[in-house]
């Protein structure tokens, strides 16, 4: 396993070790993963991640998963957080053009009674 965060793309960094007589040697800095579950309200689900501790606290800012992935960028995100992204986004386009119908009759009649089509991109 990588030790890369599926959110922020955060990885290993490395330097040096310095000591008080300017002793330097090599070291990595890791950064502090997590295996957490999130929920997403859209999917009605847990979704598994392996993210570091800033992402947690970026996503709960954010107000949950779904706002998270819908305005995180891909370069950015694992083949995981990409995956759900896209089906979070298809959710959400779904549930809009299965409301969109009925709340176009209910706004938008016609003169003669009849409910005008619009066409659904």
């Amino acid at each position: 396993m990588s030790r890369v965060c599926e959110l922020t793309g955060k990885r290993v960094m490395s330097g040096n070790n310095v000591s008080h007589a300017k002793n330097r040697t090599r070291r990595r800095f890791l950064p502090n993963l997590q295996n957490i579950s999130l929920f997403s309200e859209v999917l009605k689900k847990p979704v598994k991640f392996k993210v570091c501790s800033g992402a947690i606290r970026t996503v709960e800012k954010k107000g949950g998963i779904d706002k998270f992935l819908s305005s995180a960028f891909e370069k950015d995100l694992s083949d995981n957080a990409i995956y759900y992204k896209k089906l979070i986004k298809s959710k959400v386009m779904g549930d809009i053009q299965k409301a969109l119908p009925s709340a176009i009759e209910n706004k938008l009649p016609s003169i003669t009674g009849k409910s005008i089509p619009l066409p659904i991109k």
